[in-house]
Parts: structure tokens; C-alpha cells; sequence
């Protein structure tokens, strides 16, 4: 399988391109002519202290927010992306922070949450969703059993095993993800990074918000820097350091250039 930084090298068409993308709040700029693209198969993070941008930008790709100029395209044709529903047409899936799961209802009734299984009379049919549920979570996590319970009596790993798995159920092929790994412990932090591996084998490609320098090193392919709603750069990881990152962080400069 052809990696991304190879896509990259031999000019392929980006899965996805965010050119020159603006959004305004009250006469401030959030996000400010910024540009960034993503191959199958890779996993792009998005850095920055809080109130950078990069939440919005992604928001302006997942359709919660209306960009004010630039355009988005998918695989090379620009589209308009308005709404969440937009985004689906285009297999575009978000996670959130909050996972936006129903903590009543078991795994497979949030897997299927407002797009149920439903019987020729038209009833729910709880067996085909709780049979497919397991399909998907045999594949992306072997181990979970725990498909009769509650998600809120699941742990933080397997809740974000099953909003996951929700996503590449339905298809995507763009995933979204904003800080995953935001207070799990280290077992379900690896857990989620295991899974990631798994989507990037898969040829899904993901943006991944992270305040966490150490785990975009370890889980993304490249990262793009903002501050103050610009974009300071985009690098590849096999390039920098933690350190550098850090620089473009704190200081807003890529490595090497003059900081004075």
C-alpha cells in the first residue's frame, strides 16, 4: 500500500483540501486564510493553545460552521459543505470530545441512533443491530463484551470504541477526531491509538485535534500548527521534534526560521 508521504511525493490528489478558509465572529477573525489537506490513509493533528482556530476550522469541515471564504475539496471536486448533513453526503464523520452518546442506551442502539434496523412491520429489530454491532466491534475491538450494558457503565476506551465504530460503520472515509484521548489513562489512551492504526491501515484518512505534542508524534503523520486563527505550518513528523512543535506552539515559527 502506497503511504501517504509517498501520495504526498508523487503529487496525488489530497482526499482532503481546506484552501484558504476564513470565518468571522463578531468582527474577529477565528480562522484566517488557512490551508490544509489530507491523503487516505494518514493522520494529520491539529495544534494549538486554546482558542487557536483549529476547532473552528474543523467545524467548518464537520458543516457546524459556515465559512465566510475559501473553498473545501474532496478527492479534487470543490463542494459545499453547509451542514453535518453535507458532510455525510461526502462520508466526512466527526467524534467530539463528548462523544455524543445516548448513556442510557447500549452499544448497538448508539451505533444505529436515529438510523435504526427496522422490521418489514417496521419495528426496531434489536437482533440485526445488536448482530452488526458485533461485526464492527470485533474488528476495531476484539476484546469488548460488553454489548447488553449501558455506554455509561462502559470506560472511557470502549465508549470511544463505540463512537468509532458508529463512524466507519456508516462509512467514512474522513474522520474527525477531537482530543480522543482526553482523560483516559494509559491503557485506553494505547487502546484508541491502536485503533487508530487500524482505520490508517484501512486507507481512512483523519484529522486529529490533540493538545498532547507526545501523542501527535507518536500517532500522526504530519501536524499543522495555528495561532491565533493562522496557520504557522505544516510539517512532517519524521522532521521534527517535540521541541520544534512546541516552538511552533509557544512562538508561532517553524523550525529554522528566525525567531528575532
Amino acid at each position: 500500500m502506497t503511504t501517504p508521504k509517498e501520495l504526498r511525493a508523487q503529487g496525488a490528489t489530497p482526499m482532503v483540501e481546506m484552501n484558504n478558509i476564513s470565518i468571522s465572529f463578531g468582527g474577529i477573525k477565528a480562522v484566517d486564510d488557512v490551508s490544509v489537506d489530507l491523503h487516505p490513509g494518514e493522520v494529520v493533528g491539529l495544534l494549538g493553545h486554546n482558542g487557536a482556530g483549529k476547532s473552528t476550522l474543523i467545524k467548518v469541515l464537520s458543516g457546524a460552521y459556515k465559512m465566510d471564504s475559501g473553498e473545501i475539496r474532496i478527492n479534487g471536486n470543490k463542494v459545499e459543505i453547509t451542514n453535518p448533513r453535507d458532510a455525510r453526503s461526502h462520508n466526512i464523520e466527526t467524534i467530539y470530545q463528548t462523544l455524543a452518546l445516548a448513556d442510557n442506551l447500549d452499544a448497538a442502539s448508539n451505533l444505529f441512533l436515529g438510523r435504526e434496523i427496522v422490521t418489514a412491520t417496521g419495528l426496531v429489530n434489536d437482533a440485526a443491530m445488536e448482530a452488526e454491532c458485533r461485526k464492527i466491534m470485533g474488528r476495531l475491538n476484539p476484546n469488548f463484551r460488553k454489548f447488553n450494558e449501558p455506554v455509561s457503565a462502559l470506560s472511557g476506551g470502549q465508549r470511544q470504541s463505540v463512537a468509532i465504530a458508529r463512524a466507519v460503520y456508516f462509512n467514512a472515509k474522513i474522520l474527525i477526531m477531537d482530543e480522543p484521548t482526553a482523560a483516559l489513562g494509559p491503557h485506553e489512551t494505547q487502546m484508541v491509538a491502536e485503533l487508530i492504526q487500524q482505520l490508517k491501515a484501512q486507507g481512512i484518512a483523519i484529522f486529529l485535534i490533540d493538545h498532547d505534542v507526545h501523542a501527535v508524534m507518536e500517532l500522526c503523520d504530519r501536524a499543522s500548527v495555528m495561532k491565533n486563527g493562522q496557520l504557522v505550518g505544516t510539517v512532517d513528523i519524521d522532521d521534527v521534534t517535540d521541541d520544534d512543535l512546541l516552538s511552533m506552539i509557544i512562538l508561532g515559527k517553524k523550525p529554522g526560521q528566525d525567531t528575532a
